[in-house]
């Protein structure tokens, strides 16, 4: 769904032709980056794909960084959903400089390994990023050290997203007054893995339960005006909270005196007309050692999870023997979602991430293979992809709770489920 209510902040004009010069100019000098994929592609375990709606220029824009920091078993992975009028610009340069940012915050401050588990103890831990919470972590438990390094690997991520929040408010050539970028990111390292979070978008595990079924996760909690800890953040700084008439299901933030912007989220980069009325730019930030139980992780825009459940998701992404197509036919089949359950709604732009996390399939990817619009010409031995049996796509419902994430999906999700299994048999055909 639209970020911003107002109409006037849809259409996606630049601010002059000199804003947009230089961000060629830094996407330019990022993208030589080796290891580094902005845009449709395939690297050496991930996959990217992104897709324009109807609604104007695609404000969604995506990266993986493979060598992220020049070590092989690390990356970096990151989803953004701008909104506003210049909400592409905005995106772009949170996509760009972000990546920079957390490298040197997290890496000068823990040198060669900022996420180890001495112990080698297995265990997933929120970093709350709000204030006032009572502090009921199960790290409580924990040695001290570990208590400590994960109170400053917090402090580091916070820290990153603040100095680029900052940046982008200085920027002479970026109007981020009315306009801002999502961002759900994360680092993987060996096994462990760092998620952060700002906004409505969403990342979701793959994994196994004792049962040996593929079942989803969500790793992040939708941040939007209306979860309890954000609506009270916000009435506290006399921002207000309610749903517009024409869109009842969707909350809001808005002015105190006024009914604008209407954003549909509690937290993001720019929008700086909100940012003393609740809005903020403090990630989530969780930690988990990744299992062998766990297969994928897949990071995407709310596009995709407006239609589409977290379950879908990683059905569709099993279902694709080709993983070079994973991330692909999650945008597809959420297109075709949008069109079965939205009809008389414009289609949203969609971007997701497919992060593959077996050892053994990840090696010898083709790092930075275009997607073209018609997906991607060679063969899967040549792209350095395994080519696995189908997995089941059987809908199972996941043990862990979403916490009413997924409540605005309507329609007929078993008719829904037989279009998506039949979208991925047509496409290995």
């Amino acid at each position: 769904m639209g970020s911003c209510l107002t109409a006037e902040q849809r259409p996606a004009t630049a601010a002059g032709a000199a804003p947009g010069a230089k961000e060629r100019e830094g996407r330019t000098t990022e993208e030589e980056v080796p290891g580094r994929i902005a845009g449709n592609g395939v690297g050496s375990a991930a996959c990217l794909f992104t897709r324009q709606g109807r609604k104007g220029t695609n404000q969604d824009t995506m990266v993986v960084w493979e060598n992220f920091n020049g070590r092989t078993d690390t990356v970096f992975c990151g989803v953004f959903d701008g909104h506003g009028p210049h909400g592409h610009i905005v995106a772009r340069k949170v996509r760009d400089t972000l990546p920079s940012k957390l490298r040197d915050l997290i890496y000068d401050d823990y040198g060669e390994s900022p996420i180890s588990n001495s112990d080698g103890s297995i265990l997933e831990q929120t970093l709350s990023p709000y204030a006032d919470a009572e502090d009921k972590s199960p790290m409580s438990g924990q040695k001290q050290e570990h208590r400590e390094f994960f109170c400053t690997m917090k402090d580091s991520y916070r820290k990153a997203f603040r100095v680029t929040d900052k940046e982008l408010k200085l920027h002479r050539n970026i109007d981020s007054i009315c306009s801002g970028s999502t961002a759900v990111t994360l680092i993987k390292q060996g096994q462990d893995l760092i998620v952060g979070n700002l906004g409505d978008s969403r990342a979701v595990l793959g994994t196994r339960d004792q049962k040996g079924r593929l079942v989803a996760h969500q790793l992040t909690v939708d941040l939007k005006p209306d979860h309890p800890r954000e609506a009270r953040r916000i009435k506290r700084c006399n921002g207000r909270v309610f749903a517009h008439q024409d869109e009842p299901d969707v909350a809001r933030l808005w002015l105190p005196n006024c009914n604008s912007p209407g954003l549909a989220m509690a937290r993001a980069f720019g929008d700086f007309c909100l940012k003393d009325f609740g809005l903020i730019c403090v990630p989530e930030v969780t930690y988990r050692q990744i299992t062998e139980k766990d297969e994928f992780i897949v990071l995407a825009t709310d596009g995709v999870w407006d239609v589409l459940t977290n379950q879908e998701v990683v059905d569709v992404v099993a279902s694709c023997s080709d993983r070079s197509f994973a991330a692909r036919s999650v945008v597809d089949l959420a297109n075709q979602a949008w069109r079965f359950k939205y009809p008389t709604s414009k289609t949203d732009d969609c971007a997701t991430i497919c992060l593959f996390l077996d050892k053994d399939d990840s090696a010898g990817g083709l790092s930075g293979s275009s997607v073209s619009s018609k997906g991607i010409g060679s063969s899967p031995k040549a792209r350095g992809w395994s080519t696995k049996p189908r997995l089941s796509s059987k809908r199972v419902t996941p043990e862990d709770a979403d916490d009413g994430s997924d409540s605005n999906i309507s329609g007929d999700e078993r008719s829904l489920d037989v279009m998506g299994k039949k979208y991925c048999s047509r496409r290995e055909q």
